[in-house]
């Protein structure tokens, strides 16, 4: 299996100061050499982009959205392990790990920073078109992929359930015809350990084929406990996938894919005290450490999560209409406990506990026209979760524990249809009706004082009159919501399409899981308005795409932490108000000469709160939203020799930039990163024959520290904590591929 030329890899443009109209001026200003170049030297070119952000497969600058697209080759090339790693790639994106393994991903603003599964998440990540309900399991290592596309903007009309900010998908590699693979090690600093290894072929030629991949990641802790002298935060996964093409005939197939992953690290993920904390232990105030990978904590032994899922999508073709199923079932279990006080002191451990599975299904009818283009379906959605989570803190006479079953449904029916009006002008239009339902059952009990101090033994005594202070409810909610889109795009030349965008985006409501009675939030909704171009130029060389982009946003939901007027402590999930963003987006890539490549992005976002009310009272001009940096930007110069027989050899340095943010609900100063650059290097040698890879890699290459999550429990127990992002990590990694 031969690697394909990296020349249409997306990546992004240094912007530290100044506009998002330096970026694009600084990347204009790179095409000026480019048209001389091309009469110069042999023809080269970009090659073509394929996606499926619509459902069907089009060339990426024909398709009026902005999407990001990486190739299998893009994301080795890139060293892309895992969606984390496509952060600095995608304009405006924020995508990180969370408190408890679950993936915060933010675009333009909009996403959901908390990690219990009573709330949905803000960007809808995908497998194989299939929808992952929990935002645990969701942050995906890169095994074996066809494509990431990352969609930005609401995608109402032909995804729908919780895509108010976007989605992110991952297109798996299909089985192939001929007997191909690879196998991949890799070694880093950290005792980092990953090994690949993917084989395709016939079972009957043409006929039925099948593909197997597994994966393995491990390494120590990036921070040193000082309780026990062990790593935190270290990493033990396992990954597989098996998948089969059946096509019968020339116009039926089935494609079934089955995966699973197993990650038990020997310790959770602590935060780093940020503030000091007074200790009722010791009767004085507890320092943080001067380094933050540096803690003292007692309750972080334990982190497990286990996935499992199958899907099936049958296709039947007849002249022009395509009828498509896509049927699915996932199942996830997760445990974790974290130290949320950050000392050894018992005063603020907190368990979480989620069994969760899904199943879905989804019917498409896809017609393909001369003139008009349809994409329809009826969507399908339920979803079972049981979550079991408390404190364990005697010091302050929290030893209790909750649980509560949910069931979320959601129907939907959809439309989406093209009609080229002219040669050049397309209108597009595009509807989804959605119902969602959900219903909880909450019961929880106190146990301070019974002798049991540990979460495995009160989830064992539950429900057997050991505990006290039981409080418990049953609740049920439903919404409705109609979700248009209406766009024009015009062809200007073979080499230029500008579009426009309008369209509401819809996530659904809820209960507050951590509250001790029934506490409804309402959906979200947004109205987008988004326009921009695509352009390939300089004789094919040069790739230049913008988009502007402004949103009205409404009921946006947020999760804090408080106390109420006795000095109890307040888990608050609710609806604050209304906030507004708008910005400018840019992607850039240029091929300066047949082996010097230039790749930049750049985003700039303008947002704020119009209303935060906060018990009532009116903080917006206090406030800052979560994961909104103003800037951000990545751009990239990759430059290939050729070795002659031997191979090639291509180096590639790039700087990623953000300006500050915000990480927290509260807008803590103290927990709000400012802005920061990152540098990263790869040198890689291909063998001639393109059978073998060798890449030698570093991130963060001069350490920044930085902040890319935080909890802010000032109110209690009086604490500020941040979650640092990964230290200056190197790895060589080999490939062969056959």
């Amino acid at each position: 299996m031969n690697n394909q030329n990296n020349h249409h890899t997306t990546v992004s443009h240094t912007m530290i100061k100044g506009s998002c109209l330096t970026a694009v001026f600084m990347a204009m200003s790179a095409v000026a050499p480019v048209a001389q170049a091309a009469e110069d030297e042999a023809k080269i070119a970009l090659e073509e982009v394929i996606v499926t952000a619509r459902r069907q497969s089009e060339n990426l600058q024909t398709v009026p959205l902005a999407v990001s697209a990486f190739s299998s080759e893009d994301l080795f090339a890139s060293r892309i392990e895992n969606l984390g790693d496509l952060q600095s790639h995608v304009p405006n994106l924020t995508l990180h790990s969370g408190d408890a393994a679950n993936a915060v991903i933010y675009l333009r603003g909009i996403g959901q920073i908390d990690s219990i599964s009573f709330n949905d998440p803000g960007v809808g990540v995908y497998v194989d078109d299939v929808y992952m309900g929990r935002a645990q399991g969701s942050f995906l290592d890169v095994m074996d992929p066809a494509r990431i596309e990352v969609l930005r903007g609401p995608q109402g009309t032909l995804y729908g359930r919780n895509t108010i900010g976007g989605a992110v998908k991952f297109i798996s590699s299909r089985p192939s015809n001929d007997v191909e693979g690879y196998v991949e090690a890799g070694y880093g600093n950290y005792n980092q350990f990953r090994a690949k290894a993917t084989i395709s072929g016939p079972i009957v030629e043409d006929v039925l084929m099948v593909k197997a991949a597994v994966a393995h990641s491990s390494r120590d802790g990036y921070t040193q406990n000082l309780f026990d002298g062990e790593d935190d935060y270290d990493k033990n996964t396992n990954s597989w996938r098996v998948s089969a093409l059946l096509t019968p005939s020339e116009n039926l197939s089935f494609y079934l894919v089955t995966d699973g992953s197993k990650s038990n690290p020997t310790h959770s993920r602590s935060p780093h005290k940020e503030t000091p904390i007074f200790s009722l232990v010791s009767g004085a105030f507890i320092n943080p450490t001067d380094d933050p990978f540096v803690v003292n904590v007692n309750y972080n032994n334990l982190e497990s999560l286990k996935t499992f899922g199958v899907a099936l999508t049958a296709e039947y073709s007849i002249d022009d209409v395509t009828l498509k199923s896509i049927t699915s079932y996932r199942k996830m279990d997760y445990q974790t406990k974290i130290d949320l006080d950050g000392t050894v002191d018992a005063s603020f451990g907190i368990y979480y506990f989620d069994d969760q599975d899904q199943f879905s299904e989804e019917l498409q009818v896809i017609y393909e026209g001369d003139k008009i283009s349809l994409v329809s379906g009826l969507y399908y959605y339920k979803e079972n979760s049981t979550n079991t989570g408390g404190a364990n803190a005697p010091v302050f006479f929290f030893v209790n524990i909750g649980q509560w079953d949910q069931t979320s449904t959601s129907k939907a029916a959809y439309a989406h249809l093209k009609y080229a009006a002219t040669e050049d002008l397309t209108l597009s239009l595009g509807a989804r009706y959605t119902k969602e339902t959900k219903d909880i059952s909450s019961y929880g009990e106190h146990f301070f004082g019974t002798g049991l101090t540990t979460a495995e033994e009160m989830l064992a005594a539950l429900r057997t009159g050991v505990g006290y202070a039981i409080n418990s409810y049953d609740a049920d909610a439903d919404w409705e919501s109609f979700s248009p889109k209406v766009g024009l795009d015009y062809t200007v030349s073979e080499d230029v399409m500008v579009y426009a965008n309008v369209s509401r985006g819809f996530k659904s409501g809820g209960f507050n899981g951590r509250a001790a009675t029934a506490q409804a939030y309402n959906p979200e909704t947004l109205w987008s308005y988004e326009a921009g171009f695509k352009s390939t130029f300089a004789d094919q060389r040069v790739r230049l795409n913008m988009a502007a982009f402004y949103n009205d946003y409404n009921d946006f939901q947020v999760s804090r932490f408080t106390v109420d007027g006795g000095g109890n402590f307040l888990a608050v999930f609710d609806n604050a108000g209304k906030a507004v963003m708008w910005g400018l987006e840019m992607e850039f890539t240029a091929l300066l000469t047949d082996n010097l490549t230039l790749n930049a992005n750049a985003g700039y976002l303008n947002s704020k709160y119009k209303d935060f009310f906060d018990g009532g009272v009116d903080v917006s001009d206090q406030r800052h939203l979560v994961n909104a940096p103003e800037f951000s930007s990545r751009a990239s110069l990759s430059y290939e020799h050729d070795l002659g027989d031997l191979g090639t050899v291509s180096f590639n340095g790039a700087v990623s930039t953000r300006s500050k943010t915000y990480l927290t609900v509260s807008s803590s100063e103290i927990l709000a990163q400012d802005a920061y650059a990152l540098v990263d290097a790869s040198i890689r040698f291909t063998s001639a024959d393109q059978l073998w890879d060798v890449v030698l890699s570093g991130q963060n290459l001069t350490n920044k520290e930085y902040r890319e999550h935080g909890f802010d429990l000032s109110a209690f127990p009086g604490v500020e904590l941040g979650y640092y992002g990964t230290p200056r990590t190197y790895n060589l990694t080999v490939r062969y591929s056959f």
